[in-house]
Formats: structure tokens, sequence, C-alpha cells
């Protein structure tokens, strides 16, 4: 039996498409995560954006045309909002996004295999999501993820170390929706850093808020054996009165005295962020303040997007901003994001740095320093395996290195 499970969307459902493939792996299935002729299809779908929303439903037409015969399972964000629109397709089983385990009891019934729920991940050789929580209780006016995945839950200190323990690989990334408000009964983020300090592998967090940036969380990170100081830390706008409209919990202002504070104690720090393009209330000077704090802030990477109405959002009452200025505006947010990003890896050119080996390709082995610089290294080397190198010169996505220890 052949399985393909097919993911859109955020790092949190890569996570959960891994553990429904580690799952039909133990089942004895041949499982891939790319779009192939299969005899089961699990499509993990996504609804951040209509764009997301729209592929997403495309995906069952993709499936079918490897095998019109198979049986398609889906889940995720945009089956959640709209289960009725894939019900219609004809589908075998359709899910949501709180509880992907039913994917995996519908799929054991067909096939009288045993229902033995969700399996810890399937890893690769270099890097470990760890998924420490799920859902969200911030309600930003323009998304719609809260209202999908529903309220904050926390895993337990002991379930994640345990998580942790059984991987092999030399990096382990905390994943979440929301991981800035981890809390298990008394427990918070600072506490988990701190259960960490004895482990003899790479700590990477996913993305941050504003709130979670403190001397004590910041503290509790320098007592890591190896930490990744790259912060994903949210903007979405670089003015406060969007800011305010977003329902975001701070102000320009108090997002650079936070970047400031992680570079007081990381001071080789990859800021990275997210910035949205055209939200409804965006004036000329709003969007001018997005492009400012770019440079103000010295993001390494900066992602960028163009806003998408939501229904059932609050933003989605508000009067949309032309396509035309969205896709201006993007597209001058995308160039400076560029031009910060080379600026960054520029200042590391020449000095001594690490990387962890991920594959090797087209004579290069490729993987990532621990402030998330794209390493290119015209040898192979042995993958998850941690190499000294020296940064040459900018080089597509990253930059070229020489090896300098082994």
């Amino acid at each position: 039996m052949k399985a393909v499970v097919f993911t859109l969307g955020c790092k949190v459902n890569e996570v959960e498409s891994a553990s429904i493939m580690a799952t039909l792996e133990k089942f004895g299935w041949e499982v891939s995560d790319k779009l192939s002729y299969a005899d089961v299809f699990v499509l993990n779908t996504c609804a951040v954006t209509r764009e997301a929303e729209k592929k997403s439903r495309q995906l069952v037409a993709r499936a079918r045309k490897f095998n019109p015969n198979a049986q398609i399972f889906v889940c995720g964000c945009a089956s959640e909002k709209d289960k009725k629109a894939y019900e219609e397709k004809g589908v075998t089983f359709v899910s949501g996004a709180r509880n992907k385990g039913e994917i995996i009891s519908a799929i054991a019934s067909r096939y009288d295999c045993e229902d033995t729920g969700l399996s810890f991940p399937k890893q690769t050789k270099t890097r470990a999501f760890i998924k420490i929580q799920d859902g969200c209780n911030n309600f930003c006016s323009y998304c719609i993820i809260p209202y999908l995945r529903g309220r904050e839950k926390s895993r337990k200190v002991e379930d994640i170390l345990g998580e942790i323990a059984k991987t092999d690989c030399p990096e382990v990334v905390l994943n979440g929706i929301n991981i800035s408000s981890y809390g298990y009964e008394n427990t918070t983020l600072c506490d988990l850093i701190r259960a960490l300090k004895d482990i003899d592998k790479r700590v990477r967090l996913g993305s941050l808020e504003c709130n979670i940036i403190t001397e004590e969380f910041l503290t509790a990170l320098k007592g890591l054996k190896d930490f990744a100081p790259q912060f994903h830390l949210s903007l979405q706008s670089g003015s406060s009165t969007v800011l305010k409209a977003m329902n975001r919990h701070y102000t320009r202002e108090e997002y650079i005295e936070k970047c400031k504070l992680i570079y007081k104690y990381f001071p080789d720090a990859a800021i990275t962020t997210d910035i949205i393009a055209g939200f409804a209330t965006e004036t000329e000077e709003d969007f001018l303040k997005s492009l400012s704090i770019i440079e103000e802030v010295g993001f390494a990477r900066v992602h960028a997007f163009a806003f998408s109405p939501r229904e059932g959002t609050v933003a989605y009452k508000l009067k949309d901003l032309p396509p035309d200025i969205k896709s201006e505006r993007l597209h001058r947010l995308l160039v400076a994001g560029e031009e910060a990003s080379t600026k960054y890896i520029k200042d590391f050119l020449n000095k001594p740095l690490s990387f962890i080996a991920e594959e090797y390709s087209e004579g290069f082995t490729t993987g990532y320093t621990p402030n998330y610089i794209k390493v290119y290294a015209p040898l192979r080397l042995e993958c998850g395996k941690k190499y000294g190198v020296e940064l040459t010169e900018i080089f597509k996505d990253g930059a070229y290195a020489k090896l300098i220890t082994q």
C-alpha cells in the first residue's frame, strides 16, 4: 500500500503531517510527502489566506490526476473552515485542524489496521520539529487561525523532553501556533527552556511574539549548551496605528526596544519577521514606517505578503485597499527585505561560523549556521554532522563557504 501525505501551510502543519506519515509507516505502508501515484492521499490544508484556501481545494483534483480511484482523506485549517466544500468533492473522509488523529482512526478502520494514535513526527537526518503547543488566544483582527485551531493548549514538559530524547537529530526546533504563550499548568516557556539546559543538541525556536522577549527569557536561552540565535519575531506592520487596528499588543517603539534587548544578549542574532503589505487601514505614511523599520532593526530576513481579508475576522468588515496598491507595496517590501538579508550576510563574511550539513545536491553541501544563514559548501560532507566554515561571498540565497574544521 502506498500513501502520499501532502501539506500546505505552516511548520505546525508540516509537523502534524510528519506524525501522520510516521504512523502510516507503522502500518507497513510506503509513504511519501511528494504528490505522485498512491492508493491513499492525505491532504493537509491551509486557510491563512484566500490563495492558500484556493490551492487547498485544488489539491483534490491534483491527487485524482495521479490515481482517479485513490481514497482521499482531508484535514487541516481549510477543511475546518469549510468541511462541506470537500465533502462535495466526494472525498473519503474530512477532518479539520484540531484533531488530526481522526484521520488515522478513519484510515485504520477502512484498511483494518491497528489504531495506535498519532506517532512522534517522522524526522529528517538533521532537524526535529517538536510541537510544544497548539492554538492561539490572540485574535489578531486579520487572522482566521484562532477560530480554526481553537484555544491554546500546551504539552507537558516531560512529554516534550521524552520526544527530544528519542530523536537522533543534531538540532531540535520548538514549534507551535504561538509558542510564546506556552504554559502547562504552572510552567512557562522560560521553564521549558531551562529544562533543556543539559541536552546536547542545537535548540532553535519557532515564531515568537514581543511579550516573551524579557531579560529572564534571554537569560534562560543563554543557559543552553547550543542555542541557535535566530529570533523570528512577528511584526506585521511598522506603524503603531496599524498595529492597533490589527489588535497587535505592542507599538513600533516597543518592538524596536525588544530587538535591542535581543542584540544586547546575542549581538550576532538574526532577527527575522513577517510584514503585511496593504492592511485595510494602512496609509502610504503607515507603509513607509514598515519600510523604514526594516533597516532600523537590521532584519536578517523579511517574509512579506499582501493582506488577504478572511471572512469571519474583524478586519474582513473593513474596506480593502485596491489590489494594485497592495501589489506595489508588497514589491517594495520584498526589495527592501532582500537588501536587508544581503547586508546581514555580508557582516559575517570572513568570520568563523559553524553549520550542520543537511543535504548534498549539484556539487554543494547545504545547511544553516546557528543564525540561519544558508551555507553552500562546494564538496560532499556527511549529513547531520557539524562543520566549521568561513563564509567568503554572497551566493544564491545564502553564502559560499570554505571548510575550516572537520
